[in-house]
């Protein structure tokens, strides 16, 4: 049974019981579907994404999904605190390398699909499903910045931008954290002294999640940000006072992901959805309407982004950043804090 119908027909139920001047909640647990339709998704993805994918895959095989949604590392922490009762299934979203650096809680699972992944999207050792590759990229005002003053990461370090750059918490946000170490990666100078000086010109400051960023440098209380470029181009198709800039010293294009939780009460009808999330249907509809870069060979590129060869990239190194994850996020905290207080 489908989920909306369900929903539909509980409410209706509970109307009825309702106008009779009682609800016997024990009576409507027959309405739900039976353990093995089912599945649980945690998701970082914002509704827009993760809603039609799933509508879509409970209409083909029946299975009824629960969503649970949140921050990528919000929800990596609640898998890791359910290890001892799993009650997830599937992860779905985060960049890779926040997957890896939970690998102790989910199974490796290597798609029915892989041979149609992208071999510079896949895993070895198939910790995770590759969903689709997302360059880091810079946006500005451009009511408020002119083009000279943002081509790459050195200017987020400039004077004329304390206090007005955006961007977010990388404890809470994948694809901040994964700009942050773009961000090290890409100029050559000790990474804790990037921290430090990029902590120094956000004056402190940092929003609470990745959707804010585009709000503030939109609206103009930040003058430029760190985001991901699908978000970007969305906000400038919209018509938003918004230009998109590829750093000049290279950035980076980290896969965001899937994985299976270890112990996942329906376990196969998690390795079902993962299949499902790089069949070539939902690819198709990444490129196509989601200003995503799909990670399959056949799926062309959408007309309005940039090839990926033309972009200038970084070495970035998804195992030695998984395993720096929590030394890198407690320099972050430290130097952050250090400016709050200065």
């Amino acid at each position: 049974m489908r989920r909306r119908g369900l929903v539909l027909l509980l409410a209706a139920v509970l109307v009825l019981f309702s106008g009779c001047g009682y609800a016997n909640v024990q009576s409507l647990k027959e309405y739900a579907p039976d353990d093995a339709h089912r599945l649980v998704v945690y998701t970082s993805h914002k509704q827009e994404v993760w809603w039609p994918i799933i509508k879509e895959f409970e209409e083909r095989t029946g299975i009824w999904v629960d969503v649970k949604t949140g921050g990528t590392n919000e929800l990596l922490e609640q898998i890791e605190k359910e290890q001892d009762a799993p009650q997830a299934d599937v992860m779905f979203g985060g960049g890779v390398e926040s997957l890896c650096s939970y690998a102790d809680c989910f199974t490796p699972y290597a798609s029915v699909e892989a041979n149609q992944i992208l071999p510079r999207f896949r895993d070895e050792k198939n910790r995770w499903t590759p969903f689709s590759s997302l360059p880091v990229v810079l946006v500005y005002n451009t009511k408020l910045v002119s083009p000279e003053m943002v081509t790459g990461w050195q200017d987020l370090l400039n004077p004329a931008f304390c206090g007005k750059i955006a961007f977010a918490d990388p404890a809470v946000s994948g694809s901040s954290f994964t700009g942050l170490v773009t961000l090290g990666t890409a100029l050559n100078t000790p990474f804790d002294k990037v921290i430090c000086d990029f902590c120094k010109n956000l004056g402190g400051i940092q929003m609470e999640s990745s959707g804010a960023v585009l709000d503030a440098v939109c609206g103009g209380s930040a003058w430029v940000g760190v985001t991901l470029e699908e978000t970007a181009q969305k906000r400038i198709a919209a018509g938003e006072n918004l230009a998109m800039v590829y750093p000049v010293e290279g950035t980076s294009c980290v896969p965001d992901g899937s994985a299976l939780v270890k112990g996942a009460p329906h376990e196969q009808n998690a390795k079902l959805f993962l299949d499902f999330t790089v069949s070539e249907d939902v690819q198709r509809i990444l490129a196509q309407q989601f200003c995503r870069r799909s990670v399959r060979r056949e799926i062309p590129l959408a007309k309005d982004l940039t090839p990926l060869e033309e972009i200038p990239l970084v070495e970035y190194d998804i195992n030695n950043t998984s395993k720096n994850r929590e030394p890198i996020l407690m320099s972050w905290a430290f130097y952050l804090d250090w400016e709050e207080n200065e």
